[in-house]
């Protein structure tokens, strides 16, 4: 025990006795101090300082001084002066020998709580009004530069009355929780909460005004070292909202006649930070630890116990607020998915209504007829339109707050935080360049850059394992990190919420190639679409429609334009990835991809043909009207402030998109043609898969055929043209024979016919 608490609080190895005798006078006895001979005092003053320490027992930390008035008289060399108090704590009487340990404060030892409790010298039937302000000043004044240590009891005087305080709580700054050991030094900067027994007779009033700038346990916010990254303007908004009316005094918040906010809304994609925020800002607060509550958790199969849970979940701060008014402490409660017990009114059809009723019950609580003002509800969501509008209206969760993807800088310091120990221990390579990965990673979220530092991790980790020999011993020294590592990490981990790289480049198999001037104009002209969308401040919203032929390169150019527009949020809505879903969840799957796109700066959104997404029939013809006005609706609505979106469509029935007015919500429309002769050729030069004597031959066999037919073509042709196969073919030994490729051609031409 001695040698724990050693270590802890830096006591040296000497562990001398002294003999203990009484305090002097009664003035002296008040100081908290004990006293000693001026000789004995000399081997605790610290190097540098006039403050001396010693651990008295093992029970409290006390400051040794050397009387100035004649007590000095009193106090032999070898002696110890101690109060009644200070006995009884370390356990010894007058003349019994106590251990008295140098003790040396260690860094980061500054009290930034202090709770103590209370009471008379003398009991009795008598009552006091003490205020909390006046009070926090003398102690600050009386006891500056002691050492507290929990359980520790001193007595002090106060407007001519006698008291006693026993220290309930000391933490430390910078300590999230309480420990039955913990001590610290008070200084100009502890906050105090003062606490009394109900019968003890004594009532603390102006609690909060003696809070000030308590509010928090720290003097300042460093993000970065609670975790978070990349969120530090959402939490200044967060701070100015929901805490800056809660660090003045409530007398001048009474004055400005204005309510605390109750409640904090955060929302936004899933993995950004929502639940590490909040739990972050209950650890930030002084008073009472927050309630953490997943919104399932609260849900019972028993009628009437769900809406009892949400009741629980306010009970203390009813009593609080009950038992101490303005005075009560701030009292935090995070819901965690609160979409799963607060979803609109008359939304679920469950039969039961138990949604309703506790929608019912936490708008009573959080604003009802007894409203609280000592409650700060916060929420979080990945559905924030799922919720009931009364919930989000000022007075309950009035303060919304997006959560969005880390910028470029955020990713910065989302990496750091999540690389700082490797780095720090020589795990992580030279060659690793953080802001590389940070300018890589668009639309990463940061549960995704924590997943991509855990898989490149395990790709050092690997190296150092024998799958031949698992027994064998592992060189920790040579485990390395390296930017190889990273990357592997990136192609292993791809965002959820960004480009559709691979649906994009599923959509040109074959590669881009140069198809004549008409398909390098569109593109062109496409690309300028890109950029007026990337610069331009009036054009949020622009819409562009590729009409022509099946299999004329309408898709793979509109899949072009998105890779190569290097915007952060690329995705394509294909009907592929809808088969076997009813027309409502079709119409929802296309909406999540559009309230997504709002999400982000830039972004583009591929609806690849058309006319199968609405389900289009030429007999009738038929198609889903519920489909194709939700298109109409998402094609004609600007997305929110600072968003700028672009909208390719596709489509091989232009005439009957003309019909239902589709046609006319795209801003500009482009037919994309067959190939020409003269295309062809330029096609199958590139390809190269032709002697040069035949390729004219082929270009004129191939005039007005689709690019994408033509490739098909051209792949049949090439199986069995060589003994090589494909292969030979592809690699440029061998050559297609034109004969064989006109037999192709001459069945495909018959079969159609």
């Amino acid at each position: 025990m001695e040698l724990t608490m050693a270590r802890r609080y830096g006591f040296d190895g000497d562990v001398p006795t002294m003999v203990v005798v009484s305090t002097p006078n009664q003035d002296l006895a008040l100081t908290n101090l004990a006293y000693c001979s001026s000789g004995d005092l000399r081997r605790f003053i610290l190097p540098g300082t006039k403050l001396a320490y010693a651990l008295v027992g093992d029970a409290a930390v006390l400051s040794l001084r050397y009387p100035l008035d004649t007590a000095h008289e009193a106090i032999k060399d070898g002696q110890i002066a101690l109060n009644a108090i200070q006995r009884r704590q370390a356990k010894v009487s007058a003349g019994d020998s106590v251990s008295v340990t140098s003790f040396v404060p260690p860094e980061n030892f500054n009290l930034a709580v202090l709770t103590l409790e209370l009471e008379f010298v003398k009991k009795g039937n008598r009552n006091e009004e003490l205020d909390a302000v006046v009070l926090a000043q003398l102690i600050r004044k009386r006891f500056i530069d002691q050492v507290m240590t929990t359980g520790q009891r001193a007595s002090f005087e106060f407007q001519g009355t006698n008291y006693i305080f026993t220290v309930n709580q000391a933490l430390l700054e910078g300590q999230e929780s309480a420990t039955p050991l913990d001590r610290g030094l008070l200084t100009k900067e502890t906050y105090f909460i003062f606490e009394a027994t109900p019968n003890s007779g004594i009532k603390v009033v102006n609690q909060r005004e003696a809070a000030s700038s308590k509010l928090f346990k720290h003097k300042e916010f460093n993000l970065e070292k609670l975790g978070i990254g990349g969120l530090g303007s959402e939490f200044t908004d967060i701070f100015r909202r929901a805490f800056a009316s809660r660090v003045f005094p409530p007398n001048v918040v009474n004055r400005l006649g204005i309510k605390h906010v109750k409640g904090i809304l955060l929302y936004g994609p899933p993995g950004t930070g929502k639940t590490l925020m909040a739990r972050q800002i209950g650890k930030l607060l002084n008073g009472k630890d927050p309630k953490i509550v997943n919104g399932p958790e609260v849900l019972s199969k028993f009628v009437g116990e769900t809406e009892k849970n949400v009741r629980d979940l306010f009970a203390d701060a009813e009593n609080d607020q009950r038992a101490k008014g303005d005075q009560s402490e701030l009292h935090v409660i995070i819901f965690d998915e609160i979409d799963a017990i607060c979803k609109s009114r008359g939304s679920t059809r469950d039969g039961t209504g138990v949604h309703d009723s506790i929608v019912n019950q936490l708008l009573t609580k959080i604003d009802g007829v007894e409203s609280l003002n000592n409650v700060l509800l916060i929420g979080m969501t990945n559905r924030k339109d799922l919720l009931d509008e009364a919930l989000l209206r000022p007075g309950r969760l009035e303060v919304h707050i997006e959560i969005n993807l880390p910028d470029e800088n955020g990713r910065l310091q989302i990496l750091q935080i999540h690389t700082n120990k490797m780095k720090e221990n020589s795990f992580l390579a030279p060659d690793v360049s953080l802001p590389e990965l940070a300018a890589r990673t668009k639309n990463y979220s940061g549960a995704e850059l924590e997943g991509v530092v855990k898989s490149a991790v395990s790709y050092a980790l690997n190296r150092q394992i024998s799958m031949d020999d698992l027994t064998k011993p592992l060189d920790e020294e040579s485990i390395k990190v390296t930017m190889e590592d990273f990357l592997n990490a990136l192609h292993e981990i791809p965002p959820a919420f960004g480009a559709s790289t691979g649906s994009l480049e599923r959509c040109r198999l074959n590669g881009i190639v140069d198809c004549g001037d008409r398909h390098k104009h569109i593109y062109e002209r496409a690309m300028l679409l890109v950029e007026q969308v990337r610069v331009s401040k009036g054009s949020p919203l622009v819409t562009c429609l590729l009409e022509g032929p099946s299999g004329s390169g309408k898709s793979a150019m509109a899949a072009t334009i998105g890779i190569n527009s290097d915007f952060p949020y690329v995705k394509i809505i294909s009907a592929e990835t809808m088969i076997g879903l009813s027309e409502g969840s079709k119409c929802a799957q296309i909406v999540k991809v559009f309230e997504d796109a709002y999400r982000s700066q830039l972004s583009i959104i591929i609806l690849d043909d058309i006319e199968r997404l609405i389900e289009y029939v030429a007999i009738g013809p038929r198609f889903s009207n519920l489909i194709s006005q939700t298109l109409l609706v998402l094609l004609k609505r600007l997305p929110p402030k600072g968003k700028n979106l672009f909208v390719i469509g596709t489509t091989s029935e232009v005439g009957f998109l003309e019909s239902l007015g589709i046609c006319d919500a795209f801003a500009i429309t482009y037919h994309v043609p067959k190939l020409r002769q003269a295309d062809a050729k330029k096609v199958l030069k590139h390809l190269n898969v032709f002697a040069d004597y035949d390729i004219d031959a082929a270009a004129e066999a191939i005039d007005d055929m689709p690019i994408k037919k033509v490739y098909m073509l051209i792949e049949m042709a090439a199986q069995g043209s060589h003994s090589g196969g494909a292969e030979a073919i592809y690699s440029g030994e061998a050559k297609i024979n034109i004969n064989r490729f006109f037999d192709i051609l001459g069945d495909v031409v018959s079969l159609r016919v």
